[in-house]
């Protein structure tokens, strides 16, 4: 696999480890069918409960009983699973940082022994609610609320884009409470409610018609006056709860956009050495070597901004800011080596035999979600200049 200026020479036996899993598990139980899933629009479900028993879910948290293992470790677990599909790699890391992660960052012990060990073992499936149909890049607006009851809360409203919640078991709800101290209507009023999704009014409808993430289970929370005890409240205030969850899960698809850019590579790479035209193999054109030559030193800067990434956050010093510029330039930049990749391959790399059109499709979510361009370009501007384009 392409790894330019020898960045993996450095890992350490644990992330080679970690590493060769990932990718052998990808090769064995992923890449053979994930076209026809895509085609059909459905998620290979056995894999979930396999990628448990292989530590795939938040492996690089701090508790038990989890491996903890290094940052680095678990982005280039994340870059292999996104190498087969990113459905695959936003089930493993809505799992771990969207839902694992608050869980252990701001519950309770109760709520670490009853869920922390279904979670990783893949015997429970969480999703993460935050986006909501009319709050999207501006989620502190939401309009889904907490109302005291008794000796807890009933919560109503609708969130939407949630990745595993037709399939989950629980869900990571964030909501205003009207019972702090803005009465509901300020940022600052947002609670985390750990609600499972077999409680009285909560649905969990599948969203239909994606033309991207075929393979991913994606629908809606809807909370019809849904009561949660006073015990499943998370002990974090305010927006910082649901960013400091999405600063995880962002820092995982930075890695994960590299590797659909490697595959969209590789897979140009080994058809122009196949292809003959003109008597010889495509690969020995100067157009197609340019192609291959961008995208390849692409493909690096990816690699080297997420590894830089991976030795900040070890030792406690990545910033949210850093993350959206690598969410933001990896992302982009696996969507530019997908769509030259599909190129390459003509007419051939819009089937789904070959991988190029499916990432280019996935690529056009994750462009969006999770913070779109836009909005970490934004993110960015503040800044390095101190002045807020938010507001």
């Amino acid at each position: 696999m392409l790894d330019y200026v020898d960045l993996e020479r450095d890992l350490d036996g644990e992330e080679r480890l970690i590493r060769d899993t990932a990718r052998e598990f990808v090769e064995r139980e992923v890449g053979p069918d994930i076209g026809d899933h895509f085609e059909a629009g459905t998620f290979p479900e056995s894999l979930i409960t396999e990628m448990g028993d292989l530590d795939f879910y938040a492996p690089n948290l701090d508790a038990d009983p989890l491996p903890g293992v290094s940052e680095k470790a678990y982005g280039l677990l994340m870059q292999e699973l996104e190498a087969g599909d990113s459905g695959v790699r936003s089930m493993a890391s809505v799992q771990g940082a969207l839902v694992m992660y608050p869980i252990h960052a701001y519950g309770t012990d109760a709520h670490r022994e009853r869920w922390l060990g279904a979670l990783a073992r893949g015997e429970a499936v969480g999703c993460f609610g935050l986006t909501e149909p009319e709050h999207g890049s501006n989620p502190s607006g939401m309009q889904t609320t907490a109302e005291p009851d008794g000796e807890g809360y009933r919560l109503s409203g609708t969130k939407t884009w949630i990745t595993n919640s037709p399939i989950a078991d629980v869900a990571v709800v964030w909501a205003k409470a009207t019972d702090a101290p803005g009465g509901g209507n300020a940022p600052d009023d947002v609670r985390g409610f750990l609600v499972e999704t077999d409680r009285d009014g909560v649905e969990t409808p599948e969203i239909e018609g994606k033309l991207s993430m075929r393979a991913s289970e994606t629908g809606q929370i809807e909370l019809a006056d849904v009561f949660v005890p006073g015990d499943a409240v998370l002990d974090v205030e305010g927006m910082k709860g649901p960013l400091s969850c999405l600063t995880q899960a962002r820092y995982g698809i930075a890695w994960g956009a590299v590797g659909a850019a490697r595959d969209c590579f590789e897979t140009a790479r080994a058809y122009a050495t196949d292809r003959e035209q003109f008597d010889q193999p495509i690969g020995g054109f100067q157009l197609q070597q340019e192609k291959l030559a961008e995208m390849a030193t692409k493909v690096t800067h990816g690699q080297l901004l997420a590894h830089r990434l991976a030795d900040l956050k070890e030792r406690g010093d990545l910033r949210p800011q850093q993350v959206s510029m690598a969410k933001r330039a990896n992302v982009r930049t696996a969507r530019q080596v997908a769509r030259t990749a599909r190129e390459m391959l003509g007419g051939n790399g819009i089937t789904t035999d070959y991988p190029p059109m499916r990432h280019l499709a996935n690529l056009e979510t994750v462009y969006t979600y999770e913070g779109t361009h836009d909005i970490h370009s934004l993110i960015l501007g503040e800044d390095l200049t101190g002045i807020p384009a938010f507001s």
